[in-house]
């Protein structure tokens, strides 16, 4: 499926500026060696003005193109969360309900107060308050990833493969792990970038009563066309997966998943709901352009526009930002100004993001250096997919809106 390009011109844009990002992205990061390629899309109103892509999917040479299915990781969570909100809608349940709710297994969960090195046991104290919904949501559950690597329970969670593996053996296994380790702290009371959007993801399972891939399938992808969405890539489209590398101390990139060889090329026992999704470009343009409908698009609608603005204010207490409340991934100075709301991030004050932008823009990324970002005052988003882990070192969502908002010849905004 090919992407039918409008005129930049008519939508605002300056079409040579526009091309800049394929220049750009070329020469100081694929030819670098900085990432082995790129695809990606820039939309107005709806429609998409611009895409380019350039370098290799696989290290025999394929190149990258816009229908190369990648490893979206934490762009799955916004999708979760959305479905999660189209059951609030129905009145299935609500933000503040508490999670034991539909996860009776955490009835008994405390907050770590010593232990767990070696072979010592966890000591806890009772939580201060009860893990909501919403917490799971904002990422104040008091739950944790592995990958955070601070504390003995993300060496915890590490050890169990908690941090979402397609390995685990399903829903209750999932949770029946989690069940067994101390929150980090009480719900509610600070932002720790966490599975609580796999957790979610049970929720919803459980909450609708079947698997959660069949919940997005049918609320979410089938609805707005979505053909190259899902938890693993069938044999039809294996052709276009692409290579996974990973980052080295030295700054080069080593081949990390093979394509050819992928666990993506099988349906997980695990369908990870805070990471485990595989996508395209113009499948996540499809996405966006709902989002960027108000939550509905070309006769579709998923959630109301009353629901959308909800999930894209600002949760984090006292209206704090990224930079004041998170305790450990995402705390460093380049969130300043940034907020976080349900399932998504959001641009507070972009005067101290340093980089073009509107206030109540939203986004999130993932792990292999996907990236994606709504604009509701400018009506543009944009979507930009690599395959190299860990996005720490990568972090290109500066470099791709100082591009995108230097294209523009008509603002919006003030």
């Amino acid at each position: 499926m090919t992407l039918h390009l409008s005129d930049p011109l008519s939508l605002g844009f300056v079409a040579d500026r526009l091309d800049r990002l394929t220049a750009v992205l070329e020469r100081e990061h694929v030819a670098s060696g900085h990432i082995p390629g790129f695809a990606m899309m820039v939309a107005r109103d709806g429609q998409a003005v611009w895409t380019g892509a350039a370098g290799k999917a696989r290290e025999g040479g394929m190149p990258f193109a816009t229908d190369t299915i990648c490893r979206i990781a934490s762009m799955t969570k916004p999708m979760v969360s959305l479905a999660f909100m189209m059951l609030v809608e129905e009145g299935r349940i609500a933000l503040s309900d508490p999670v034991t709710k539909v996860i009776p297994e955490f009835a008994n969960l405390g907050v770590y107060a010593g232990g767990g090195g070696g072979d010592a046991p966890f000591e806890t104290v009772p939580a201060g308050a009860p893990m909501r919904m919403v917490d799971l949501l904002t990422h104040m559950s008091g739950l944790t990833y592995g990958i955070q690597g601070r504390t003995v329970i993300d060496a915890a969670y590490r050890k169990a493969r908690l941090d979402g593996h397609p390995s685990l053996d399903g829903n209750d296994a999932f949770i029946a792990g989690l069940a067994e380790l101390p929150l980090e702290f009480s719900p509610g009371s600070v932002f720790n970038y966490s599975v609580g959007v796999d957790v979610l993801g049970v929720v919803v399972s459980r909450l609708a009563g079947m698997p959660l891939s069949d919940v997005l399938r049918t609320r979410i992808w089938e609805p707005l066309g979505m053909v190259d969405t899902g938890f693993w890539c069938p044999p039809e489209k294996a052709d276009r997966l692409a290579d996974a590398w990973m980052f080295q101390p030295d700054g080069t990139l080593k081949l990390f998943d093979d394509a050819t060889k992928s666990g993506s090329l099988r349906a997980p026992r695990f369908e990870s709901g805070g990471g485990g999704l595989l996508s395209t470009i113009e499948d996540y343009h499809r996405f966006c352009r709902m989002l960027a409908g108000g939550g509905g698009v070309d006769g579709v609608r998923l959630v109301s526009p009353a629901t959308l603005r909800l999930m894209t204010s600002n949760h984090l207490p006292g209206g704090a930002d990224l930079t004041q409340a998170s305790s450990g991934l995402f705390g460093d100075a380049e969130n300043a100004g940034t907020g976080f709301g349900l399932g998504f991030a959001v641009t507070l004050d972009p005067a101290k993001t340093l980089v073009p932008g509107s206030r109540g823009e939203f986004f999130w990324s993932g792990i292999f250096s996907t990236q994606f970002l709504v604009d509701p005052v400018e009506g543009l988003h944009m979507v930009f997919m690599t395959q190299a882990f860990p996005s720490l070192n990568f972090p290109i969502r500066p470099l791709l809106k100082t591009l995108v908002y230097g294209a523009l010849a008509e603002s919006r905004g003030r």
